[in-house]
């Protein structure tokens, strides 16, 4: 039996879905039953990890998750034949598993989405000396200096982890009033996203108009609460969870032996309102673009959105790329095959049918782009990345 304690804040929307992914784990594997109990970060604060231990070795724990600071002696958890894996907290540990995530992809990943919308000052909003932060800010901000906007880039990272529900709103006011019109703004988490659509809306900042606002982690009610709602970067933790599940059943059986960290991955930017803008004066390439992101589950070509427009198909092409730095071409590709890999992770139906509703009339071409963009095949993808319901 393994009997686990979970600790977590479970007024979030990660443990949750993290917990999902073990549930599975253990149903799937029902030759050793799995008994999980759920503690608030507020009984280490008021009883330290001795109290923790104390309490592991009365409910007879023999695993562990747990929001740790690095400070802690989690040793001693160790030393009484409990497994423990770190959920990141401030910092990864070196001496145990953490379950952690591509924080620099994720960073990329954003800068590469506004990019594709034409922004070209960029801002981040985050926490100071976290690594999952940290990190995001940094892949964000390498992204945009490679392409030539490493300049035109801000950052406000002033508050502390501690004190999240916390902040004082006249400097943020001020930050957020100081950045050039159109920035397009990456939060390192939803807490954060929601926090910034709350001051903007009192200090009459337009979203997405002034200021376009991006989450990550996908808490989907937190995002809805938002005002606007929040698009997100959505991760794969539910495969997390299950994959905590797998090393710890692993290294129960086998202690001491080499371990390796549970790395979440970004999957897709769930678009709502707050991203819902290109940044561009151009109003024919503003129509082009919006007719592209209403019409990705359909073929489209370069005629298609020239007879609509007052514009030459060479005129087209380079306000298009002067604007987005693709072609009307690639960018159409990009965008139906990121429309394709959300489907094949959201829905059940047999791969070739979702490429031929989508009009991909060469399914080997399609799956050639796929691992281009995605670096695995639309079948390797959705083993990896499908929502389970």
């Amino acid at each position: 039996m393994v009997r686990l304690i979970f600790l977590s804040d479970f007024t979030e929307a990660f443990p949750h879905i993290l917990l999902q992914g073990i549930l599975r784990y253990a149903k799937e594997n029902a030759q050793k039953e799995w008994v999980v109990c759920r503690m608030p970060p507020s009984f280490k604060s008021q009883f330290g990890i001795e109290g923790v231990l104390e309490w592991a070795k009365n409910w007879k724990a023999n695993a562990m998750i747990g929001r740790f600071d690095n400070d802690e002696n989690v040793s001693l958890l160790q030393q009484n034949g409990i497994t423990v894996i770190a959920q990141d907290y401030k910092r990864r540990f070196t001496n145990i598993p953490n379950i952690t995530s591509d924080y620099l992809l994720t960073g990329q990943m954003a800068a590469e989405y506004f990019l594709m919308r034409g922004f070209k000052n960029f801002a981040f909003f985050g926490y100071e000396n976290t690594v999952w932060s940290d990190e995001r800010c940094i892949g964000f901000h390498q992204t945009l200096d490679k392409a030539g906007y490493g300049d035109q880039f801000h950052a406000y990272t002033n508050q502390q982890l501690e004190t999240l529900w916390y902040y004082d709103t006249t400097p943020l006011v001020n930050w957020l009033q100081s950045l050039p019109p159109k920035t397009a703004l990456l939060c390192c988490d939803d807490n954060q996203g929601n926090k910034i659509t709350e001051v903007c809306k009192f200090s009459k900042i337009k979203i997405p108009n002034d200021i376009a606002v991006l989450g990550v982690d996908n808490d989907t009610s937190m995002c809805e609460l938002s005002d606007p709602p929040l698009s997100s970067i959505n991760l794969d933790i539910e495969r997390a969870g299950y994959d905590t599940a797998s090393l710890i059943s692993f290294l129960m059986k086998n202690p001491g032996a080499p371990y390796h960290d549970v790395i979440i991955k970004p999957t897709s930017i769930i678009n709502r309102i707050s991203t819902n803008i290109f940044a561009t004066d151009d109003k024919y390439i503003m129509k082009t673009l919006e007719f592209i992101h209403n019409h990705l589950d359909e073929p489209l070509g370069v005629e298609d959105l020239v007879k609509r427009l007052p514009l030459s198909r060479r005129l087209l092409e380079i306000r298009f790329k002067k604007i987005t730095g693709q072609s009307v071409y690639q960018y159409i590709l990009h965008f139906r095959i990121l429309q394709f890999a959300k489907l094949i992770q959201e829905s059940t139906k047999p791969i070739v049918q979702i490429a031929d509703e989508m009009s991909f009339n060469n399914y080997a071409n399609l799956s050639k782009q796929f691992k281009l963009l995605k670096g695995c095949t639309p079948i390797e993808y959705r083993k990896k990345h499908q929502l389970r319901k």
